[in-house]
């Protein structure tokens, strides 16, 4: 069988397996047609990925440690030197602010973004200092978002001052190349008064407001707070990958529509 009609099959399958197949299937035709035979290597990863492993009999679907190998353009958040930060007067005039109070500089930068397609926030200092301390450690996580099927999960990986989230199923088959479907900036340049601008632009072709909100939260929830929970799993993805359930990440945003 040709490697073109091989990768056919392969994306058949991949229709009849994952639900969410349909959402993303322009970006994996784009591979197949262009490269069937490098498509099809991705695909038998993502396949081998999916073998019973018995160190998680309770997660025999999935396999995290290729995640561990981020995109290659990114690099971990102290590596400043290879990405710089994004700056706040790329994206606004920054004279707006100049002179303001905190309060409000915490209104105009909400009030800014009330009528763009984007999410926003300010966040204090302490802690976006912590979250930045456990992206050291931590660069890339998983997190679900709640879909009618079930769960998606969707990759993070941090860079400088910005956090990129790509669909894992993306991902899994785009590698360095998938696109992303969110990317959070934090804007450093009042930090000494105790606050950070947080902006976050996500593609609504894949999310829409309340699901880019839902991810801004959960990033929050794992890097930014104390929770001895959320940092066990933080933990165990990083250093133990073939032991990390999925199930515990949903059970922590389970958790968290409980209580709120």
């Amino acid at each position: 069988m040709s490697a073109s009609a091989r990768a056919k099959e392969a994306v058949e399958e991949l229709k009849q397996k994952n639900p969410y197949y349909e959402k993303y299937a322009e970006k994996i035709a784009k591979l197949q047609k262009t490269s069937p035979e490098e498509f099809l290597s991705r695909v038998d990863t993502l396949e081998k990925g999916k073998k019973p492993q018995k160190s998680h009999k309770d997660d025999p679907s999935r396999n995290y440690s290729e995640l561990l190998r981020p995109k290659e353009s990114l690099e971990c958040p102290d590596q400043k030197a290879e990405i710089p930060n994004k700056k706040l007067e790329d994206i606004m005039k920054t004279e707006l602010l100049e002179g303001k109070t905190v309060d409000e500089i915490r209104a105009i930068w909400l009030e800014y973004h009330k009528t763009k397609d984007v999410i926003a926030a300010v966040i204090p200092t302490e802690q976006y200092k912590l979250q930045q301390n456990r992206a050291k450690a931590h660069p890339v996580f998983v997190l679900p978002i709640p879909r009618s099927e079930g769960f998606e999960f969707i990759m993070l990986q941090f860079a400088a001052n910005s956090v990129h989230f790509t669909p894992l199923l993306c991902y899994q088959v785009h590698k360095e190349n998938a696109p992303e479907c969110l990317n959070i900036v934090h804007y450093t340049e009042y930090q000494d008064k105790g606050i950070v601008l947080m902006r976050g632009e996500y593609d609504s072709q894949v999310l829409n407001a309340q699901e880019a909100q839902c991810l801004a939260n959960q990033l929050q929830l794992y890097y930014g707070q104390y929770s001895q929970s959320k940092l066990q799993l933080l933990q165990t993805f990083t250093n133990t990958p073939e032991s990390f359930k999925h199930m515990d990440v949903i059970a922590e945003l389970e958790n968290l529509k409980i209580t709120t």
